[in-house]
């Protein structure tokens, strides 16, 4: 819905049947929901379909290979509540000024991930878990060690435990490939930061 307000389209383009589809056949994932649509919109384009309804047959021939195998298999074994972090392009582009040139695993890495973990650790401690971590280990660009030694500062400092991983031991990252390709899940080839794409 926000990418189309941003586009500007005013009127509905999916019914709330359809939507309520999606919504199944996506298993909630907001990355699937948003790749479902962007593929049913791109097909409703070609077929010149201007409301998409989850009676149109239409509907399942734009799912990507992974929702359908999502909705073959019902849904993940382990089902999860995603909490997704507010996004402040600015706040972390105010707090690496100066540090736009360091190379990965430099110092302006190491802001980013006090940052993260510090979101991440306060949210735990308001919800009331035992402890906080972080999949940024499972990279082979990351500093495990940085990581770890910063997760278990704040963790003192925010008083709830932190649980220090390597994931890419023992082949850990080269199973979530698999894992992702096995599920559908979206991997994007840079961590997220802006200079890093460079």
């Amino acid at each position: 819905a926000a990418h189309m307000a941003y586009a500007g389209v005013k009127q509905d383009l999916f019914t709330s049947g359809a939507e309520d589809e999606i919504f199944k056949v996506s298993a909630g994932i907001p990355r699937m929901i948003n790749r479902i649509c962007e593929k049913t919109l791109m097909y409703a384009y070609q077929q010149q379909k201007r409301l998409i309804d989850e009676y149109n047959k239409d509907l399942s021939k734009c799912l990507p290979n992974e929702a359908l195998q999502i909705t073959k298999k019902g849904s993940y074994v382990n089902q999860i509540e995603l909490l997704e972090a507010s996004f402040d392009p600015e706040l972390f582009l105010t707090k690496t000024k100066g540090f736009e040139d360091c190379p990965e695993r430099g110092e302006r890495c190491a802001i980013c991930f006090e940052m993260r973990l510090r979101d991440t650790a306060l949210k735990a401690k308001n919800m009331g878990f035992d402890l906080f971590a972080t999949t940024l280990t499972l990279s082979p660009l990351k500093d495990a060690s940085l990581i770890n030694k910063i997760g278990g500062k704040i963790a003192d400092e925010v008083d709830i435990k932190y649980l220090p991983t390597d994931f890419k031991k023992k082949n850990g990252y080269k199973m979530s490939i698999e894992l992702s390709k096995e599920y559908g899940l979206y991997r994007q080839n840079y961590c997220g930061c802006v200079y890093s794409k460079n």
